[in-house]
């Protein structure tokens, strides 16, 4: 066993850093495409006229600074609207009466869910919808 170890030493520590990466990768992954959202989240739905750019995983921030993240995606049969769920940190107390808009961080930037917040003392709480909303921009429908 010890003359084993020591001949292929070296192709067995490769082998457990490949493993160890593939652990960080799918952790990653799973982090970023919202499953491992934070945990007690406030999950709200918002809907927008054009989704376009909005993912699971996307950012919502505030001010520029991230305070969720958008768990869900579909298309509301009734007026035809994406519906997109957002789970929000509980400990970001965001009025009930703030407007999400679909926006980038520049030109070639990455898009996000910006949030602006009202002004009424009462927070968001779980199942609660944003009614003021902004899609996305279509930019090649604007330039024709």
């Amino acid at each position: 066993m010890k003359a084993l170890v020591k001949e292929h030493g070296a192709e067995a520590l490769i082998g457990l850093l490949v493993v160890l990466v593939a652990i960080w990768f799918v952790m990653f992954a799973w982090e970023r495409t919202g499953g491992g959202s934070v945990a007690n989240a406030i999950r709200v739905t918002a809907q927008f006229q054009n989704a376009s750019g909005i993912n699971v995983g996307t950012d919502v921030r505030i001010a520029g600074l991230k305070v969720g993240s958008v768990v869900g995606q579909k298309l509301d049969p009734k007026t035809y609207q994406a519906e997109v769920t957002l789970a929000l940190d509980p400990a970001t107390k965001v009025p009930s009466d703030s407007s999400a808009a679909i926006t980038s961080a520049g030109i070639m930037g990455a898009t996000y869910i910006s949030l602006v917040p009202g002004g009424d003392p009462t927070p968001l709480k779980t199942g609660d919808t944003i009614i003021d909303t902004q899609g996305s921009i279509d930019l090649m429908g604007m330039v024709g």
